[in-house]
């Protein structure tokens, strides 16, 4: 039961995670447009790699810090400030997202499955990212660091980047299917991180 729940939580996370249009799901799109969707799908089984090893990493510090609680309550305080600034940039100061794609991606020599572990390790947001989601719901009692659970989560967040990734790759096939994309994702972004926000502040007065 416990692999189970840490895979749902870890698939969850990722594609909620990996939903909002950002540098590597915009490369993934631009890829499959103009070098066809196999070579979308290489970019994005590459980046998926990187993922899971950085899911991996974060997930072994996580444990340590639930290891050692005395530490967990000052990284709350942080990450609850972390998030309201994040909050805060995306509703105010981020640039709408309902843009065209980016138009600098090129044909490659470059094995695309490389190129995405490439681009995919520049993102270091996963390491905090899965640090905060693991220790929070450890937190409640629903995510287990035992080895299982452990690797279960990391395949989970692999899965759960490549079925986003793969979406993109599929859907944005002509220019024309960028029209479609006309919801302002940095404000769900936001919305994301003031839940994330409230989490946390509850978390914390609820050990005060």
């Amino acid at each position: 039961m416990t692999v189970l729940v840490n895979f749902a939580i870890g698939f969850i996370a990722a594609f909620i995670g990996v939903i909002p249009p950002g540098l590597l799901n915009m490369y993934a799109a631009k890829i499959s447009m103009k070098e066809g969707r196999k070579k979308g799908i290489m970019f994005s089984t590459g980046v998926c790699v990187t993922v899971m090893i950085q899911t991996l990493v974060a997930l072994f510090f996580a444990r340590f810090l639930d290891q050692h609680p005395e530490y967990v309550s000052m990284l709350q305080k942080v990450a609850l400030g972390i998030f309201i600034c994040i909050t805060i940039y995306f509703f105010f100061i981020a640039k709408d997202t309902r843009r065209p794609l980016p138009e600098d991606v090129n044909h490659s020599k470059t094995n695309r499955v490389f190129s995405g572990m490439l681009l995919a390790l520049v993102n270091l947001l996963p390491l905090p990212y899965w640090v905060y989601i693991s220790i929070t719901f450890a937190g409640f009692g629903w995510f287990s660091f035992s080895q299982p659970g452990l690797w279960s989560a990391v395949i989970a967040s692999g899965l759960g980047t490549f079925s986003v990734l793969a979406m993109y790759v599929w859907f944005f096939r002509q220019k024309d299917d960028q029209k479609k994309l006309n919801v302002n994702m940095n404000f769900i972004i936001g919305v994301i991180t003031a839940i994330i926000s409230v989490i946390t502040l509850l978390k914390i007065m609820e050990e005060i």
